[in-house]
This record gives structure tokens, C-alpha cells and sequence, in this order.
């Protein structure tokens, strides 16, 4: 309907538009809204099947391990291989703890992992928050060092670590084991990285309110880089229980503490005990399984940590 704005002096005029028209604008709009969810579900599908398809792919190899633990000597030379145990081999799991205490192994590892973890959660956290909210002298300087101790590969400083715990008379006991691995590079840069994100404004208001260093680094730093040190306490527990050149090498001292990757090496040598080597790598794997469960979301929520302003 319209009306002129002649027919009546003062008068508004007021317009409207057909209704086909409107009609027409609201079906191109709905069919558009019906062509952009039809994409992004066609897009999710695709994701899913993606994800699907690289966890199976990552899945398979620990699935073979569990079933090839399961088997008997004779299952384990079938060709062409089983994939599913039709009468499982229960006993190698027992015999992995009854005749070749893995369970001392296991007990040496806890104890060596949790060390190395504790102690490498606190030297990285406070060389850390020295790099970044104190200022001495060399500062960067020191810093660009501590950076490269983590292009150096370890079997470079093998030698000169194993002569310098000989001459201490450590090899013997869990600070050989541990000492070598207490600081690491690759955690204070994580840790510095996580406190360049806390914003300075923040720290000029603890000073006002009268926190010390300290009680910064306590109450304010720490809780907020919270999923960071989590991710490094997992990265440090994986690297620490699966360490194999450096037990290796001081388990030649007759009262050195033995890891469980020294336990595994002690089992084999035929046909018969393969199974049980088998059980043995899956019982090794079940502290990273559970590790891995529980730590998930700070691993998750560390990575993307600063991807979305």
C-alpha cells in the first residue's frame, strides 16, 4: 500500500513493499542458511572420518602389542598373523612380575621418574621467572645459553656426565641416575614462555599491594601458567621413564638401581619368552596410558595457549 504525500497537506507518506517480495527475500535467505549448514556438517563428517581414520592409524600399533602379549609362541609365528586371541595367554603377565621382577623395576623407575620430575618442575619454574621478571646482568646472555644446551644432543655430554658421577661416587645409587637430568633447557624456555604471556600491568599491581617476588611467583604466576607446568610434568615423566642409554650404561655397577627398560632388556633370548617381552613393553606402557588420561586437558589447553587473542 501507498500513500501520497499530495493527497492530504502534512501528511507522511508511507510505503510498503509488495509481499511477494519479501516472501521471495526470505526463501533466498532461508535456502542460503540451509546451503551453509549443509557445508559445515559435510565439513564435520569429513573431520570426523579424518580424526577417525589417524586414530586408528596411531591405535593399531599399541592394539598389536596388547594382542601379540596374549599369544602363545606358536600363535605368534602364524602366517599370516592373528589379530584377535582366541585363547589367551594370561600367564606372561604373571610371569613378567613372578620370574623376572618387573615389579623392582617398576618400584626403581617411579622413584628415579618422580626425582627427576620434582626437581625439574622447580628448577624450571624459578630460572624461569628469573628470566622474566628480574633483571641482573648477562640476563639474555645467560639465557641464549641455557637455549642451547637443548640443541645439544645428549650423547654428546654421555661421557663427560659418566666421569663426573664416577668421580662423586654416585653411579651406585638413584643420584646417578637422576643428577644429569635435574635442569633442562627445554623446560625453563617452556616455563618463560608461559610467564611472557602474564601481563606486566599485573605485576605492578602485586608490587602495590605489597607481594614480594615470591609471592608473585606462588599466588599469581604459578596458578595462571597452571596447564603449562602440567604439560611439562608430563613431558618430563615421558622422557624420564623411557630413558634406556643412561641406565644402560650405569647398570653395569652391580648395586646400581635397575629401570624398567633395563628389566625389559633382561628378558628374551628365544622363541619361547617373546610373549612375555611382549607383556612386559605393555605393563611399561600403562603409567604413560594413565598419565596421558589424566593430563589430557592441560596438555590440550598448554598447546593452544595463546592461539586465540
Amino acid at each position: 500500500m501507498a500513500r501520497d504525500a499530495s493527497a492530504a497537506p502534512g501528511a507522511t507518506a508511507i510505503t510498503t513493499a509488495p509481499a511477494g517480495i519479501s516472501d521471495d527475500v526470505a526463501a533466498k535467505a532461508a535456502a542460503a542458511r540451509r546451503r551453509r549448514k549443509g557445508r559445515s556438517r559435510r565439513h564435520a563428517v569429513w573431520a570426523y572420518i579424518c580424526l577417525a581414520i589417524g586414530a586408528v592409524v596411531v591405535l593399531f600399533p599399541i592394539y598389536v602389542l596388547v594382542v601379540d602379549s596374549l599369544l602363545s609362541p606358536a600363535q605368534l609365528a602364524a602366517n599370516p598373523p592373528k589379530f584377535l586371541p582366541t585363547s589367551p595367554q594370561w600367564s606372561n603377565y604373571s610371569l613378567v612380575f613372578s620370574r623376572y621382577g618387573m615389579g623392582g623395576y617398576i618400584k626403581n623407575s617411579f622413584i628415579q621418574t618422580g626425582i627427576i620430575v620434582s626437581v625439574q618442575l622447580v628448577t624450571s619454574v624459578l630460572a624461569a621467572y628469573a628470566f622474566v621478571f628480574l633483571r641482573f646482568p648477562l640476563r639474555r646472555t645467560l639465557f641464549l645459553l641455557t637455549l642451547a644446551t637443548v640443541m645439544i644432543p645428549f650423547e654428546i655430554t654421555v661421557t663427560a656426565n659418566y666421569s663426573t658421577i664416577t668421580t662423586l661416587g654416585w653411579e651406585g645409587n638413584f643420584l646417578g641416575l637422576t643428577v644429569p637430568f635435574l635442569a633442562t633447557g627445554f623446560g625453563i624456555f617452556l616455563m618463560r614462555q608461559a610467564f611472557l604471556q602474564i601481563p606486566r600491568e599485573l605485576r605492578e599491581a602485586a608490587v602495590i599491594d605489597g607481594y614480594g617476588p615470591m609471592q608473585f611467583l606462588w599466588r599469581v604466576a604459578i596458578p595462571l601458567t597452571r596447564p603449562v607446568i602440567a604439560a611439562l610434568a608430563v613431558f618430563s615423566f615421558l622422557g624420564a621413564w623411557n630413558q634406556y642409554l643412561w641406565p644402560s650404561l650405569l647398570s653395569t655397577i652391580p648395586t646400581a638401581p635397575r629401570t624398567i627398560q633395563i628389566g625389559l632388556s633382561t628378558i628374551g633370548g628365544s622363541s619361547e619368552t617373546v610373549g612375555i617381552e611382549l607383556a612386559g613393553a605393555v605393563v611399561s606402557l600403562v603409567p604413560l596410558i594413565i598419565l596421558l588420561i589424566f593430563f589430557r586437558k592441560n596438555l590440550i589447553r598448554s598447546l593452544t595457549a595463546g592461539a586465540v587473542k
